[in-house]
């Protein structure tokens, strides 16, 4: 279900990774909507319920899996119409099993098809009647809807799946099929056998790049005034606002902060005033009040760069800090600046990627590998 829809909402400050599906609300009318679902377990049906509560809101009717003949149903600002001759494949059960496989997905858990493939490999190792049945049993606990694609092969969808779980002289879940022949299910053996080396060969093969890690750590910075400097300072110290002098060009300012907004304006008795500035918040306001470079938007980012790099590079033991992050997101806060702070998912969080640039390169250095 999940494939490359993907959403996200924010919980306490947190990302919690969802995605969606098209279904019909019934209120009044039938509206067609998205069901949204996410890794937390709540649903998004016109409102956040639990798995329980949903499963409540269809069994009710709320949403819909039975669309009735000649029911009026619209899309918001889409379109309006009648059904005729109505069809679906959902009932209230295929479709929480689909939710709840959804949220097994989300959370990197193994789903009803793993389940299955699971247990066909404990009967493929141990070919008792028992083990069978287990995996017969774990097939048809995958959503009917969901069954063809459970080995990802699109020639032959789960048609041997089928027939190994059913048996020779047994039948597949669908009453029109034929009893599985012994031909048939020597076929299906050899399939998983030939499916069980490929897997073993391609787990072998190391990416040349290095392993991928599905999701990297975060760590958030969040905004804290005033700063003061410290003997061991934490990862506050990463901030833009940390009292941490910076040479540009041979100008001393009290943090990266002060020399950001010291080089954002053309004005050169501002640019004095904010050296001088106690506060990165009054060097910020001294700013604001003062004309701006010409190109200042445009040219921003590589300045904030420059000014990274000198910070870490004239403060060592800031530079420890920021190395020990290993490879976590940065996510960094700025209440004034949706471009350089994250801002609750909302912003670009710029600070923050450049804080993983800068990390880089600094491992580049440690380790000698040339960035030239």
């Amino acid at each position: 279900m999940i494939g490359r829809r993907t959403t996200y909402r924010m919980a306490d400050g947190i990302r919690v990774p969802g995605t969606w599906r098209h279904v019909f609300i019934h209120n009044f009318d039938y509206h067609l909507t998205d069901l949204f679902i996410y890794a937390d377990g709540l649903v998004d049906c016109w409102g956040l319920v639990t798995l329980e509560q949903f499963e409540e809101k269809l069994r009710s009717g709320w949403v819909a899996t039975e669309l009735p003949e000649g029911a009026v149903a619209s899309g918001h600002e889409l379109a309006g119409w009648t059904f005729a001759e109505p069809r679906t494949w959902l009932t209230p059960e295929l479709l929480l099993a689909e939710v709840r496989d959804t949220v097994d997905q989300l959370n990197g858990r193994p789903d009803s098809t793993d389940r299955c493939l699971a247990a066909v490999d404990a009967f493929l190792a141990d070919r008792t009647e028992e083990r069978r049945e287990a995996a017969r049993d774990a097939y048809l606990a995958i959503p009917r809807t969901r069954r063809h694609y459970a080995l990802g092969d699109m020639d032959r969808k789960d048609w041997p799946l089928q027939v190994l779980v059913a048996g020779p002289g047994g039948r597949t879940y669908r009453p029109e099929d034929k009893v599985v022949t012994q031909e048939w299910y020597d076929e299906a053996v050899r399939y998983f056998e030939n499916r069980a080396k490929l897997f073993s060969e391609r787990s072998e093969r190391v990416p040349a790049d290095g392993p991928v890690t599905p999701t990297a750590p975060a760590i958030q910075l969040y905004e804290s005034y005033p700063l003061k400097p410290s003997d061991d300072p934490d990862a506050r110290a990463l901030r833009n606002n940390y009292p941490a002098p910076v040479d540009v060009d041979g100008v001393t300012y009290p943090s990266v902060a002060h020399a950001y907004w010291a080089l954002s304006t053309s004005d050169p008795d501002v640019r004095s005033a904010i050296a001088e500035a106690e506060q990165a918040y009054a060097a910020q306001q001294l700013a604001a009040d003062a004309p701006r470079r010409e190109g200042w938007e445009q040219a921003r980012t590589a300045v904030m760069t420059r000014l990274l790099r000198a910070k870490f590079a004239q403060h060592p033991a800031l530079a420890r800090i920021l190395l020990a992050t290993d490879d976590a997101t940065i996510v960094y806060d700025d209440g004034d600046s949706g471009y350089w702070g994250d801002n609750g998912g909302r912003g670009r969080n710029w600070t923050g990627r450049l804080l993983e640039l800068v990390r880089s390169e600094l491992h580049a250095e440690s380790t000698g590998i040339g960035t030239a």
